[in-house]
């Protein structure tokens, strides 16, 4: 049952390390150095998908939702932009504006001097940091922030939280003094950088989220007047906007095992294409549906991954930390629910009409 989800995964795997240890014998003629390598691919790949799988959660949560041509262009040009735009051309983007140079000459720049290219690709950290640190804050506090939600799973914030939300914006001035707060710990062009990203990664979500009420408001118009409506726009670009923001903090880590473009792309390329299995996974076995608390887990873990994104602005924080944390919340929320499953057997019958 499993193998029909993981199937393409694990035939892309074999081909990035059939690629990677081509590659690897092809520049060191050694099998000591290939192995260490392939080595690094894994634990790359493992690494992405650790930091991830909340990013599968909450991917699902809004794929249920659209109908089933925009899921499958998700999950098909989706996933073009995740692999190639953002593990490959992203971080060559970084290169190039930082330092002035062509796309050509960045690639060049990645392959030969992979030092140099680590060091202007981590330069850039601070306004990385702020822009997506901002972005994924604002997805979990908008999760939580919402007077027209009904589950809670730790209910002695959560309903607090709801309740707050019939303050307007409450969760934009709470995003703004934690970056405030933050670029006080900073050198004062540090902290110029870093306000502005987080600024336009406020407006980004604002932005996206306009779009899709837009084309909502539009649908409903169309289904009043009897059309067919099978848009899903909206929910393809936040997802998308969603899929770099979470790249970023899988691009930067991996420069702490290797600096290696090629390395790099194959590993983090093997974990995003398994967090795709994981969505479709969710998708298809109508999971959130059945685990009641688990798409809470993921959001909390996206709104801690978000505050450390904006930390690590100043403090650095090892990405296996983030991965075990994301872990325990949604552990923990998966937990939860198996727990009121077991004692309210009922509730089934309710998350399907729900789902619904």
């Amino acid at each position: 049952m499993l193998m029909k989800f993981y199937k393409g995964s694990m035939l892309f795997t074999i081909v990035c390390f059939a690629l990677g240890a081509w590659y690897a014998w092809s520049q060191t003629g050694s099998f000591a150095a290939t192995a260490s390598m392939l080595w690094i691919i894994f634990v790359l790949a493992i690494l992405e998908v650790s930091l991830s799988f909340d990013n599968a959660v909450v991917n699902a949560a809004v794929l249920k939702d659209m109908d089933e041509v925009w899921q499958k262009r998700f999950l098909t040009w989706g996933m073009v932009i995740a692999v190639f735009g953002m593990r490959i051309v992203f971080p060559l983007a970084i290169v190039a504006i930082a330092a002035g140079l062509g796309p050509i000459d960045a690639l060049q720049l990645s392959l030969n001097k992979p030092a140099e290219y680590e060091a202007i690709v981590s330069s850039a950290h601070v306004g990385i940091a702020g822009f997506g640190g901002a972005f994924l804050a604002m997805v979990g506090l908008s999760f939580f922030f919402d007077g027209g939600k009904e589950i809670h799973w730790l209910r002695w914030i959560e309903q607090k939280l709801s309740l707050i939300s019939n303050i307007k914006a409450a969760e934009i001035a709470v995003l703004l003094l934690a970056i405030y707060g933050i670029s006080r710990l900073l050198s004062p062009e540090e902290a110029l950088t870093f306000m502005v990203s987080g600024t336009l990664g406020l407006v980004c979500f604002i932005a996206v989220e306009a779009i899709s009420t837009i084309l909502e408001m539009r649908d409903e118009a169309m289904a009043v007047n009897g059309a067919i409506v099978r848009s899903g726009l909206g929910g393809f670009l936040y997802l998308n906007v969603l899929d770099a923001s979470f790249s970023f903090d899988g691009v930067i880590g991996a420069f702490a095992l290797s600096n290696n473009m090629i390395v790099i792309a194959l590993g983090l390329s093997i974990g995003a294409m398994f967090v795709r299995s994981m969505t479709i996974h969710l998708v298809r076995q109508g999971t959130l549906a059945e685990y009641r608390y688990l798409e809470h887990g993921a959001f909390w873990a996206i709104i801690v991954l978000g505050a450390i994104m904006l930390l690590s602005a100043k403090f650095h924080i090892p990405e296996t930390i983030t991965g075990l944390i994301g872990a325990v919340l949604i552990g923990l929320s998966l937990w939860w629910s198996m727990r009121h499953k077991r004692r309210h057997p009922d509730s089934e019958l309710e998350s399907a009409i729900r789902s619904d």
